[in-house]
């Protein structure tokens, strides 16, 4: 069993993952099972749409983040609440400078995002990041085939 712990931000290790900076504040390691997270963005950045093993759960702090979860999207300012269900194809995007706090449901996360900065060097290149998203069981829909392309395309553009 984990053992209590009281610990500062300045404590926190902290890591880039495609364009945000991700500050772990407690891993499973910390609490027996959950992680806790505190991120923060600029406008535009955030991570394509995915899947992972374990549950994940988003509490916007400041600033406004557009947030999709399965089929559902909105856009989320302070206090707004988003969950993810293991195994749901998510993403969000920061529509200002923003900052959340996550929680995930085990361990998993906090060493997918360091190995992602130590990888990456916190790039959002897909194909330095798919690797490492596959090596920690990451999920990431294949992208739309052409004829899906065709039907979302308009026929004559202007």
């Amino acid at each position: 069993m984990a053992e209590g712990f009281i610990r500062t931000a300045s404590d926190y290790p902290s890591y880039r993952v495609v364009g945000e900076r991700i500050a772990v504040a407690a891993c499973a390691a910390d609490t027996g099972g959950l992680e806790l997270f505190h991120q923060k963005g600029e406008v535009g950045q955030g991570p394509p749409p995915h899947a992972h093993p374990w549950d994940e759960t988003f509490f916007v702090v400041t600033g406004e983040v557009e947030i999709g979860v399965g089929d559902k999207t909105a856009l989320c300012g302070p206090g707004a609440v988003a969950h993810a269900p293991a195994g749901t194809y998510h993403w969000f995007r920061f529509a200002s400078d923003c900052e959340m706090v996550s929680v995930t449901s085990r361990a998993g996360a906090a060493d997918f995002f360091a190995d992602v900065d130590r990888t990456t060097e916190g790039s959002a290149d897909m194909e330095r990041l798919l690797p490492v998203a596959l090596r920690h069981g990451l999920q990431v829909p294949p992208p739309p085939s052409a004829e899906a392309m065709i039907e979302i395309l308009p026929a004559n553009p202007a």
